[in-house]
């Protein structure tokens, strides 16, 4: 055991050893390495870093927040939950919004990516998502960091992305919200239609004389026994014909008064869903709380060159070592 310890070249003393063997070539490595990375992180192009930190608001229509009397009313100011954050960074991360920030700032010429390029669209997705990060946080918040060459523009696509959620919302919801409203209206009108058949037949038998079939019946009855009792065969005859039209159209009033009664009671239900669903359609509620907007960089993020230099210089001096200790181990043998 102490002959292999001995023998064990891995050990403390015999790497500090070899390295003090193998100072010059190692330093020299090094140095090479250190130049050769200076240069490299003066090349990479500085980038600077916006943020925008936003919570998401709660996924409720304006009719169903403000107008309706459902035990499900929803507030309209409470933060969104995990479903809603969710359903935000999916939003953001569409393509919609990812194409739409590509044509206002023109990527494609601000990124110097030529359209006759081979696979120009993949090289500028890959290059946007190389600078546009959308995260989740621990606080149930999103963030989104931006990176670019312009500071200025890193803010300005960073807050716009943002504020496109809003409309891509609507867009996505719009046309469910036409649909919607089309449906209730159509039912709206055809029961004011309805409404306005049964009102029209109630008014034809008022001209005719049946106007409250109850009332006017007790009414005639008394003064037809009060002709009777006075020998007025005339007035008999003209409140036994009232009587008779009452008689024959008292049972079609009466149907009609109910139904109208009833088709009001539907009437007075569409209407409600008919103005709710106008509100969906006119109205939008933000679907976001910005916490923090992005302001203009002051400091470069991007790159972090003594980071870049440290780590290429650590990086080579390992390997250099691991390869100096296996030439050597292979030139003994």
């Amino acid at each position: 055991m102490t002959n292999n310890k001995a023998e064990n070249i891995f050990n403390s003393s015999n790497i500090l050893v070899f390295i003090y063997q193998k100072k010059l070539p190692i330093i020299i490595i090094c140095i090479i390495a250190l130049v050769v990375s200076s240069i490299i992180s003066l090349i990479i192009p500085s980038k600077y870093k916006s943020t925008v930190i936003l919570f998401p608001a709660s996924s409720s229509s304006i009719s169903q927040s403000l107008i309706t009397e459902s035990q499900q009313k929803k507030d309209i100011l409470k933060f969104g939950e995990e479903e809603e954050v969710e359903q935000l960074m999916q939003m953001l991360l569409s393509t919609e919004i990812r194409n739409r920030i590509i044509d206002k700032y023109n990527l494609f010429e601000h990124y110097n990516i030529k359209l006759d390029s081979k696979y120009p669209y993949s090289t500028l997705y890959k290059k946007y998502d190389n600078n546009v990060k959308i995260t989740r946080t621990e606080y149930m918040s999103i963030k989104i960091d931006v990176l670019d060459e312009d500071p200025e523009t890193a803010a300005a696509i960073a807050n716009d992305i943002a504020a496109l959620v809003d409309s891509t919302y609507s867009n996505i919801q719009k046309e469910r919200a036409q649909k919607a409203y089309d449906i209730v209206l159509r039912e709206f009108e055809g029961q004011k239609n309805k409404i306005n058949e049964i009102k029209d037949s109630l008014h034809t038998l008022s001209k005719i004389g049946v106007i409250d079939v109850k009332s006017q019946t007790e009414m005639y009855s008394e003064q037809h026994a009060i002709a009777l009792a006075q020998g007025n065969v005339r007035a008999t005859q003209e409140i036994s014909k009232k009587l008779d039209i009452l008689a024959t159209y008292g049972s079609i009033y009466s149907i009609l008064k109910e139904q109208m009664f009833e088709e009001v009671k539907k009437l007075s239900v569409i209407e409600a869903k008919y103005r709710e669903a106008k509100i969906d359609l006119e109205q939008t509620l933000p679907n976001k709380y910005i916490v923090d907007s992005a302001e203009k960089a002051e400091k470069k993020s991007y790159p972090i060159r003594w980071l870049i230099v440290s780590v290429s210089v650590l990086s080579t001096f390992l390997f250099s070592l691991i390869l100096l200790l296996v030439f050597d181990q292979v030139k003994k043998k």
